[in-house]
Formats: C-alpha cells, sequence, structure tokens
C-alpha cells in the first residue's frame, strides 16, 4: 500500500510538471543511421528528457495532423503521449507493463530492442518481437517494462538504430 501511495505521488507531480506541450527545453533521442548521427536539443534540468515526434512518417504511413511518428530514413516508430499512463490491462501482476510499439523497418535485417530505466534501478525492458513480418517494413512489437519511470528505449536492424525516452507513469 505504501509503494502505491509513493507512486501515485510521483505520478501526480510528474503529470504536473509534463503537462501541454512545451517546445523548448526538452530534450531528443540520438538517431543512428549507418554511422550518420544527428541529436535534438536538451536540457538537463529536465526529470525525464522525454522524447518529442519528428513527423518523419514510415513508408506508406500517412498523417494529417498530430503526427507521433519518429523516424530517421531506416527505422521509425510511433510514440506514446509523453508522459504515458497504461491502462490496468497492461500492467501484470508483478506489476511490470507491457506496450504495444510498432515499428517500420527501412532497411533489411531482423529487429532487436533493448530498453534501460533512467531515473533508478529497474531490470532491463524487454520485447516480444513476433515473426512473419518479413525482412523489412512494419513489424509490431511488445515492450515490457519492468516499473514505471523514465525509459530509453532502441531499436536496431541492419546496421541502424532509433532511441526514443518515454515516462511510463503506474496506473491510475
Amino acid at each position: 500500500m505504501i509503494v502505491r501511495v509513493a507512486w501515485l505521488s510521483v505520478a501526480l507531480f510528474l503529470g504536473g510538471c509534463f503537462g501541454g506541450e512545451q517546445e523548448s527545453g526538452r530534450r531528443t533521442a540520438e538517431t543512428t543511421t549507418h554511422g550518420a548521427v544527428s541529436t535534438q536539443s536538451s536540457s538537463e534540468a529536465e526529470p525525464c528528457p522525454v522524447t518529442r515526434p519528428n513527423g518523419n512518417l514510415p513508408p506508406g504511413e500517412t498523417s494529417t495532423s498530430g503526427s507521433r511518428y519518429l523516424g530517421n530514413g531506416a527505422l521509425w516508430t510511433e510514440l506514446y503521449p509523453n508522459p504515458f499512463r497504461p491502462r490496468p490491462e497492461d500492467v501484470h501482476a508483478d506489476g511490470s507493463i507491457v506496450l504495444k510499439v510498432p515499428w517500420w523497418r527501412g532497411v533489411i535485417g531482423r529487429l532487436t530492442i533493448a530498453g534501460r530505466r533512467l531515473d533508478g534501478d529497474a531490470p532491463p525492458a524487454s520485447a516480444w518481437i513476433p515473426t512473419g513480418y518479413g525482412r523489412r517494413g512494419f513489424q509490431s512489437t511488445a515492450v515490457t517494462y519492468p516499473t514505471p519511470g523514465c525509459w530509453e528505449v532502441t531499436g536496431r536492424a541492419g546496421g541502424a538504430n532509433l532511441t526514443f525516452i518515454s515516462l511510463i507513469l503506474a496506473p491510475a
């Protein structure tokens, strides 16, 4: 019970800190494609420097407004709203949070996903990456976050990397 109250307090505090669309003072992830690196603006004062979408649409996708896509020309994903509060059905009995994460591969290669918590100790995030999606194109996945918190996730395929940071809150 005490742990649940503590997480709720943290979630309420962080929810107030990250409300609204803020364009300045943010850090977004580094993206790497075959050795080319680009980093976006950052602020060391931010408790969780969440990645904002860059609007780079994956092949075959269209967006009319409010794009949540992040991509670098080789890999793409759709970001959660940040901070993200999972639904109760996304939380397992052990407290881990499992979220679907779509990926698109513009390069040929098997997708791997790794994640680490930035704001505290936790086991690494793990991913379920089903087979049957071909060597490139869309790839359905599910990422398991062992705890709520600030998480850095990196997808890799065919020599390309795409990294994003998300703040995963405890469910309400």
